[in-house]
């Protein structure tokens, strides 16, 4: 961006998203399932711009925001989808994701809707298009960094809310600046959001240092849980249903970043039970081994150093098919050194 918020090497495909922008009067924002801090974030900078413009703008996710989001949701109204009608608009944007079939039971309506399909996302896109337009940039730490760049090419100026919505994007997908994904724009947009008066001291303890009384001991059960396959280069931990039959609520973050930090590890699978039949695997590599083909194998996806996928199966089967899948991907990787160049989100 220069100094006037013009964008710059924009590409052909991000200037049509942002004609596709401009040309909306009623937008509905939405996102993936169990949205976390990168796409609330980024829906909440999103819709502040686009109001200023004086768009129509509602948000519309298949899931409420988690409640460490709550500096956001006070400020945004974060709609959950009820079953009913979607609200009247010209266009769809998709945040965060670019599989209409990642917003659950949205993605039909949506699909139907007679209406331009936009996404503003950082994954790796799949292979066939249904969208028509993108703002997509791979290299991007956060969808909230392209919501950024959008806001400086249509020349609005974030308020406090984008701002926060922003600074949150950028810092819980790069893990507060420690994963690879972090570089030299990352650093210098939260330079600029904390000079506009987000004050991360405040955000840090409102996301990270809620946690309940129970959280530790919960941490501790799962851990109980872990097995070291392929000579400690792969950790695997799975989540069973609670006792009620409820998928387990665990922040699994905390679980992933402990166990990267085992010199021997290079690849994390946590295999959550969602529910009879059904699970969640989120993978995680810290080296050059590339989690995103994992999980493309089941059907899912994401990016080099973070993926995930929702597998169909028993919880025993599915975590003896993805250790044997993980396993055989240490074949198809480089050596097991941590890469600086790979991004991860």
């Amino acid at each position: 961006m220069d100094k006037n918020g013009q964008g710059t090497g924009l590409t052909d495909a991000q200037r049509e998203a942002l004609d596709a922008l401009r040309g909306a009067r009623r937008v509905v924002l939405t996102g993936h399932e169990r949205p976390d801090g990168d796409c609330i974030g980024a829906q909440a900078a999103l819709s502040r711009v686009l109001t200023a413009l004086g768009k129509h703008v509602r948000i519309l996710n298949p899931d409420p925001p988690e409640g460490q989001f709550d500096y956001l949701s006070r400020e945004c109204d974060y709609g959950v989808d009820d079953g009913g009608a979607l609200p009247e608009h010209d266009l769809v944007v998709l945040l965060d994701c670019s599989e209409l079939s990642r917003t659950g039971a949205l993605a039909n309506r949506f699909a139907e809707a007679d209406s331009l399909k936009l996404v503003v996302d950082h994954h790796v896109l799949p292979p066939e298009a249904w969208w028509d337009a993108a703002f997509h940039d791979v290299s991007a730490a956060a969808t909230g960094l392209l919501v950024y760049r959008i806001a400086g090419a249509l020349g609005v100026a974030l308020d406090e809310v984008a701002a926060r919505g922003v600074f949150t994007s950028l810092v819980t997908d790069t893990g507060w600046f420690k994963y690879s994904n972090t570089d030299a724009e990352s650093f210098r947009v939260a330079g600029e959001l904390v000079e506009s008066g987000v004050h991360p001291a405040d955000l840090f303890a409102t996301i990270y240092q809620r946690r309940s009384e129970d959280h530790p001991r919960l941490v501790g059960r799962v851990l109980d849980r872990l097995h070291y396959h392929a000579d400690g280069r792969l950790a695997l931990v799975d989540l069973p249903l609670a006792a009620d039959g409820r998928a387990m609520d665990l922040e699994t973050d905390d679980v992933l970043d402990l166990l990267r930090s085992v010199e021997t590890v290079e690849v994390v699978l946590l295999v959550r039970e969602i529910e009879k039949g059904i699970c969640k695997l989120s993978a995680r590599s810290k080296t050059d081994y590339n989690v995103n083909e994992l999980a493309r194998g089941f059907g899912g996806g994401g990016h080099v150093k973070a993926s995930g996928a929702t597998i169909r199966g028993q919880r025993e089967d599915v975590c003896a098919r993805v250790v044997a899948a993980g396993v055989a991907g240490f074949d198809n990787s480089r050596s097991g050194k941590p890469s600086t160049s790979e991004r991860q989100g």
